[in-house]
């Protein structure tokens, strides 16, 4: 069985032919994104990918749980990938399904993640800056990691920026134990 990174890229990189022959690419992100939060919950999961109970009822239950809030062409996609057993893909798939959206109009994905929460200001000024360092628009998703103490980490593409209070300090102790001087 494939692993499931590679699984969900097969699917999302089939979708985004689909989205890109009908030029749908926001409609099928709207509806990866409504499946993936539906799939993220445990109880879904657990009924969606139980294979005792039968397909029908299954296939009951999810048109329930997502009605008319996405296109039966992602309704096809669902119920193949929980007939196939792997409905936990289904959040890997939404996720990249939209970075091949983003690499194909050219968005550079960007994390930030802070010590507490930012306020939507900050996060405007953050993305400013960073849009400005990165010379193109950016796809910016916040997280929040209280173990950083202070600061935060931002990363972008496949830099990462360390400005938190526990990658100094980290840093510092590094120093500390080669026996150089800190800067």
């Amino acid at each position: 069985m494939a692993r499931p990174a590679t699984a969900a890229r097969r699917y999302a990189e089939a979708v985004f032919e689909i989205a890109s022959r009908d030029g749908a690419h926001d409609a099928w992100a709207r509806d990866l994104e409504t499946v993936a939060e539906v799939a993220a919950e445990e109880r879904v999961r657990d009924v969606l990918g139980n294979p005792a109970i039968p397909m029908p009822d299954r296939e009951r239950v999810l048109r329930e749980l997502v009605g008319d809030r996405i296109s039966p062409g992602t309704l096809n996609l669902v119920r193949l990938v929980v007939e196939r057993g792997r409905v936990d893909l289904l959040p890997l798939v939404s996720g990249e399904y939209r970075r091949l959206m983003n690499r194909h109009r050219g968005v550079v994905e960007a994390v930030v993640t802070s010590a507490a929460a930012l306020t939507s200001d900050e996060t405007a000024a953050l993305r400013q800056r960073i849009e400005s360092m990165a010379g193109t628009s950016i796809d910016l998703r916040t997280a929040v990691d209280p173990s950083l103490i202070g600061g935060l980490t931002v990363k972008v593409g496949g830099r990462l920026l360390d400005a938190s209070v526990r990658g100094r300090l980290e840093r510092l102790r590094d120093q500390l134990v080669a026996g150089t001087r800190p800067r």
